[in-house]
């Protein structure tokens, strides 16, 4: 588990990998201060032709530019997901702009889960379980009983543990994303109100 510290914490975003198929979550809740002042953002989204998953905590203005540059690193890495984000780490930490930003991005294939922070690191969890933002220990806490006692998919594994997320820290709602993929590449979405999940 790695959650952020900082400024940078009002959300959850959950990455669960389990057999064949990672799964990332987030919730919809955008805070400010003691303030929510929307619902329903979506801090989680497909990148490079539905091969790669991504989600923020922090600044959404500065997380779109975060998810722009790493992109452009998949673009030119052709996916390959590892390098791209140690290329942007490298740029988060030499670029005058990037540095400024105020965001944590979770990137997942169904080989590898990563964490890129805030000071230009890049993070791999021990297990394949990571949660940012101020309900990821939470949400990580119920991902791990989970995948131990039960033999839910990934994509269930991180539904339950955003809604365990949602009932005890207040910066984050059940207005839950989840992006999926599978080995065999193929991608799916579950947004918010699919399934019972707002």
């Amino acid at each position: 588990m790695w959650q952020s510290a900082g400024n940078v914490h009002h959300t959850t975003i959950l990455a669960v990998r389990r057999g064949d198929e990672v799964a990332l979550a987030g919730d919809g809740q955008v805070t400010v201060h003691d303030t929510v002042l929307k619902g329903s953002a979506t801090k989680v989204r497909t990148l490079f032709e539905g091969k790669v998953l991504a989600g923020f905590a922090g600044s959404v203005a500065d997380a779109l530019t975060l998810f722009e540059r790493f992109e452009g690193q998949l673009e030119k890495n052709t996916g390959q997901l590892r390098k791209a984000a140690v290329e942007l780490a490298k740029q988060w930490r030499t670029d005058r702009a990037l540095r400024r930003l105020e965001a944590w991005l979770v990137v997942a294939d169904p080989e590898s889960v990563l964490v890129v922070s805030g000071e230009g690191d890049v993070i791999e969890p021990d297990d394949d379980v990571v949660g940012i933002g101020s309900g990821g220990g939470f949400a990580v806490s119920a991902a791990r009983a989970l995948l131990a006692h039960t033999s839910f998919s990934a994509t269930e594994v991180a539904r339950i543990s955003m809604e365990i997320a949602a009932d005890v820290c207040v910066y984050t709602n059940r207005y839950i994303t989840i992006a999926s993929i599978n080995k065999g590449g193929e991608a799916t979405v579950i947004p918010a109100g699919d399934g019972g999940l707002a």
